[in-house]
């Protein structure tokens, strides 16, 4: 399987239904500012976050629980768009936001949002479907709000009983969550797994 895989056209892709499908193949956008186009991405490597087998290091539980955060869900969503798209090279583009934004009304974008004294400190969003989360960007202005937003999913997950986030690429951030790679054939697997459940967010 390559790296990169041309299905639909960009106008075509970015429509909700099909913007679904893909991510249910376990497909994902990103802007390519080198050719001006949103691609989408299927690694034969995947990187996921299983939630009968995470980990939140107790120190950082200790930090959230003396940070003097709020955690609010789904209530600004232009707002962690648009601050996890604020850096001098972005895969996000407004064309790929528009799209976030017809899938948001269809009940399958939603946030985590951190915020400390009433102003909103950092957050993360994704795309749900069934059970399963495909975590897409992350953002933090004080130390620690990101990785705050990243317990506050896994812990609201759990409760719905999602059984994974997809994470797209390990990095030190997500190991320490327990994040893992997966062959594609492991992550297919476990896809189909999470789509026998009906999860809300």
């Amino acid at each position: 399987m390559s790296e990169k895989e041309f299905i639909f056209n960009e106008d075509e892709a970015l429509r909700p239904d099909n913007m679904i499908r893909l991510y249910a193949r376990g497909a994902f956008p990103m802007y390519n500012h080198l050719i001006n186009l949103i691609e989408w991405y299927l690694p034969e490597v995947r990187a996921v976050i299983t939630l009968d087998d995470y980990n939140v290091p107790r120190s950082l539980r200790k930090e959230i629980g003396n940070s003097g955060f709020e955690f609010k869900y789904d209530t600004d969503f232009l707002s962690v768009v648009n601050a996890c798209a604020d850096r001098k090279t972005t895969w996000i583009n407004q064309k790929l936001i528009n799209a976030y934004l017809r899938l948001k009304k269809r009940g399958h974008v939603h946030t985590v949002e951190t915020w400390l004294n009433g102003k909103l400190v950092g957050g993360l969003y994704g795309i749900s479907f069934r059970g399963a989360f495909f975590g897409e960007s992350m953002f933090s202005f004080v130390p620690q709000a990101s990785k705050a937003a990243m317990v506050k999913l896994i812990e609201r997950l759990r409760e719905k009983d999602f059984l994974l986030i997809d994470v797209q690429y390990i990095t030190d951030h997500l190991r320490m969550f327990g994040a893992k790679e997966l062959s594609w054939a492991e992550y297919i697997n476990l896809l189909n797994q999470a789509y026998e459940r009906n999860c809300e967010f």
